[in-house]
């Protein structure tokens, strides 16, 4: 009976998680994310700093893939499958806003900062071209891969060309949840690089969830598997590239990979000092709505973690249900519930002691009622605010609107979140506010 209680609770939380795949219309499309609330029908314009597309450059979304390649004929994937292909490929996509392919730069503006929209807008992954291999992530016994040098290559200098249009010198890097198929984080990347008025370059990075809702636990040590891939890319792209921030966004059991891939370095730097951490050049780390267990992650912090990123963000929220039977199934806090009751005083020491760690709890975002359950980074236009404001501007917690909590040490989304958060992008930015292209 036992077992069979707990084979119920799996496939609930399985169908929970499943939030992480978003809203979208078709297998390789996505409705185009509510505008985050601090554009406001225009009101601060996220592209004056940047217009690709008046310049002939259609901006295309970098992938890394560790996910096997589909063989040619496959009817169930047109590109990539949910299977494991071990070394990270690497490549380049196509997307595309709105029904119409001849949309114009004017007209996507206008559509994606419309606070109500009446019409879903569809984003879509109109093309794909692998460049190939990323030849550090062979390993040694693998015999059946050429090395070559040429796809990293052209892989960084298709960075190092977006990086050379844009006033920011950043790559982001966004992991994915579970149960999701290959183009869903190439959707969510496009639509996050879009708010970002397509500053820097951005890399989505696709790992082997399989596309259903029963592998729940064998995506668990997918997850695990992948974090080596993820650390390697990093390490190539602050060598090779010339990146001069690098942020990652990890969703969900995403999130699992990421902060995996920061132990990693915590261990690797407990024999370095600060300026070999440096090198990394990792600035803004955040993890939202983490399905790992927080004490896991305690010790990934206690290993060395923390002296990485320049920052890490954790989002947390008292009403994301799927973490709540996550929490249910494996008897553990996930570390994206949100703390309730007392916290001991050595925990609230070390949150108070260590800056760089930033937890914020949304459930009062969007006014007191956040918005999107587990999905609520892409479906709350509070939490997508201070996301996105996060690695656009890089300004802390306070300087975004937020405020510290009275009784413990987080942070929170005060009712005037967004008045406050525009004061601070107009100091941080006057441009923005006049609509003017900063001198």
């Amino acid at each position: 009976m036992q077992r069979a209680a707990r084979g119920v609770l799996l496939t609930a939380t399985a169908l929970a998680l499943a939030a992480c795949a978003g809203n979208r219309p078709g297998p390789n499309q996505l409705f185009l994310m509510p505008a985050p609330e601090v554009f406001d029908d225009g009101e601060i314009d996220p592209f004056i700093d940047n217009d690709p597309i008046s310049r002939g450059v259609l901006p295309g979304i970098l992938y890394a893939t560790d996910r096997r390649p589909a063989e040619a004929g496959d009817r169930k994937y047109a590109r990539y499958t949910h299977e494991r292909g071990h070394a990270l490929r690497l490549g380049l996509a196509e997307t595309r806003l709105g029904i119409d392919e001849e949309i114009t730069w004017e007209e996507a503006r206008r559509v994606s900062l419309l606070k109500n929209r009446t019409t879903n807008y569809p984003i879509e992954v109109a093309a794909v071209e692998e460049f190939g291999i990323l030849a550090e992530t062979v390993r040694p016994f693998d015999t059946t891969i050429e090395l070559d040098d040429a796809p990293k290559q052209r892989f960084f200098a298709e960075i190092d060309a977006r990086l050379a249009s844009s006033p920011r010198k950043d790559v982001y890097v966004y992991v994915h949840g579970y149960k999701v198929n290959f183009e869903n984080p190439i959707l969510v990347a496009a639509e996050l690089w879009h708010f970002l008025g397509y500053n820097g370059a951005f890399v989505a990075y696709s790992w082997p969830t399989k596309y259903s809702t029963f592998a729940y636990l064998a995506d668990l040590d997918s997850a695990i598997n992948s974090a080596r891939n993820l650390r390697t890319l990093m390490v190539q792209i602050a060598r090779n590239t010339a990146v001069e921030r690098i942020h990652v966004v990890g969703y969900s059991m995403g999130t699992r990979i990421v902060s995996r891939m920061l132990a990693d370095f915590g261990i690797y730097g407990q024999q370095r000092d600060d300026e070999a951490l440096l090198a990394l050049k990792l600035e803004n780390v955040i993890l939202v709505g983490s399905d790992i267990d927080r004490s896991i992650l305690g010790g990934y912090l206690v290993d060395g973690a923390l002296r990485v990123p320049q920052s890490l963000t954790i989002y947390q929220s008292q009403r994301d249900g799927a973490l709540g039977m996550s929490r249910f199934v494996f008897g553990r806090e996930r570390t994206g519930q949100a703390f309730t009751g007392d916290l001991n005083e050595k925990t609230r020491r070390f949150l108070d002691n260590h800056p760089r760690l930033r937890v914020i709890d949304v459930s009062d975002a969007d006014g007191g009622k956040v918005v999107g359950g587990h999905g609520y980074f892409r479906k709350s236009p509070w939490v997508s605010s201070d996301i996105l404001m996060t690695l656009m501007y890089n300004l802390g917690p306070g300087d975004r609107g937020l405020v510290r909590d009275a009784d413990r040490p987080i942070w929170r989304f005060p009712p005037d979140y967004v008045q406050r958060l525009r004061e601070s992008l107009g100091r941080a930015n006057p441009a923005l506010a006049a609509g003017e292209p900063p001198p």
